[in-house]
């Protein structure tokens, strides 16, 4: 019987992650560390951490035939990225079977344990994600608007708020 103190539940029990529609959502690293490179002029340059950061979140695109990236950033110790889950995936035939989406819980867990494993074998094993991350449900035109340009325009904001 497990006696410690309980977790609070950071998903939604009223939401189902695994409609359609779009997810903002920030990944940060444990401690706030600065894993995955520097930004310069403005810009975003990423180390072999940062780019193995990037290629694995191309990785969910293919591993999960209902996931889009919207919009994306990599910053020195966090991720921020719009998902979007699609229903329209495959054939007339296929759509005839119901479908089995993995829910954005799902998708972080496979993107935090793939970037973790190919970051370890590249040297670095003391790299860790913060437990959880935060979400909010895009619900309309306005919200995705603004969430595409703070992901666009965060790297300006970075030297001025590094927890951004």
């Amino acid at each position: 019987m497990y006696t410690g103190p309980d977790r609070k539940l950071n998903r939604a029990k009223f939401i189902d992650y695994s409609l359609a529609g779009f997810y903002y959502l920030t990944i940060c690293t444990n401690n706030r560390i600065e894993w995955f490179g520097n930004v310069v002029n403005d810009k975003m340059v990423l180390n072999e951490s940062g780019v193995i950061t990037r290629q694995q979140l191309f990785w969910l695109t293919k591993q999960y035939e209902h996931v889009n990236l919207d919009e994306w950033i990599i910053m020195p110790n966090h991720v921020h990225v719009i998902i979007r889950i699609v229903d329209d995936v495959g054939t007339g035939r296929d759509r005839s079977l119901p479908r089995k989406t993995k829910p954005i819980p799902g998708i972080i867990g496979a993107f935090k344990t793939t970037s973790s494993k190919f970051i370890h074998q590249n040297g670095l094993s003391e790299f860790r994600w913060q437990k959880s991350y935060y979400d909010r449900v895009l619900r309309n035109q306005s919200e995705l608007d603004h969430s595409r340009w703070y992901i666009r325009t965060n790297p300006e904001r970075w030297h001025h708020d590094r927890n951004n």
